[in-house]
């Protein structure tokens, strides 16, 4: 069975060496490791018990944080739109759940917090700016979290529970923004023994920089990151033609514009 080793080069970095069945080792770190071989090695050592145990995040793809001038719009949101929409339906057609959360303030904006030190107002209930996106509308069976007040999804909703009691062990991880709810609910859901897969061309950061810097902490103890061709086929998966072939990452110029993008 393939596994993990960990150790120190000579400069302090930590590295990392796949240990293939045959005993043949690929040393280095782990960045070395292609992202299709990481995703299948999720298999090989057991991080993957049953695909049939597999739920689809889609994290706050709501109009807030997606539509052209809205309040927090993320740079290259609104392409992750049809991107999550076929994996929704490759997950309802396994009969397998897809879940959506939508952050969401109070009115009198009581709970924000000191978020308002660091965003606008935003997603307030009673507002379009609080729906999910056009072209991902959840649909019947699908679960929703409402009332989501921070950046992490677990964080005073039923999230956990509604993904227990349907015995869900892996989760496939998309939307917004990368470095911010994504990251933040990916680090709690791995402190909950979930196995998480964020899946980088299914999400996106404030800005280039940021995204990547978020998928770089994240894959390296908390989840696995990969496209979403290689893990939708590795889940079994059934996409369209189109995307099965696309295994492109995001395309920098989405992010044009963005401050402090790189």
């Amino acid at each position: 069975m393939a596994r993990y080793g960990w150790g120190c080069t000579d400069g302090g970095t930590v590295a990392v060496a796949l240990i293939r069945p045959s005993g043949a080792r690929s040393p280095g770190p782990v960045e070395d490791l292609g992202e299709e071989e990481l995703v299948m090695t999720a298999f090989a050592d057991g991080f993957v018990r049953d695909v049939n145990r597999t739920a689809l995040l889609v994290i706050d793809m709501q109009n807030d944080f997606l539509l052209p001038g809205a309040p927090v719009c993320t740079p290259g949101g609104m392409d992750l739109i049809p991107v999550i929409a076929d994996l929704a339906q490759a997950f309802r057609s396994a009969a397998l759940p897809v879940v959506f959360t939508q952050e969401m303030h109070r009115s009198d904006m009581s709970d924000f917090g000191i978020e308002l030190h660091f965003e606008p107002i935003h997603c307030l209930e009673g507002t379009s700016g609080m729906e999910i996106v056009s072209g991902l509308e959840p649909q019947p069976g699908d679960i929703r979290i409402l009332g989501k007040r921070r950046y992490d999804a677990f964080l005073g909703t039923d999230l956990d529970l509604a993904l227990r009691v349907r015995g869900v062990e892996n989760l496939l991880v998309t939307g917004v923004c990368t470095d911010i709810c994504v990251i933040s609910t990916v680090y709690h859901a791995r402190n909950l023994d979930y196995r998480c897969h964020v899946l980088r061309d299914a999400v996106a950061g404030t800005t280039l920089t940021r995204h990547e810097a978020a998928l770089a902490c994240m894959e390296h103890v908390f989840a696995r990151v990969g496209t979403v061709a290689e893990t939708s086929a590795a889940f079994g998966l059934s996409l369209p033609r189109s995307r099965q072939a696309s295994g492109a990452h995001q395309n920098p110029q989405m992010y044009r514009g963005a401050s402090g993008s790189a």
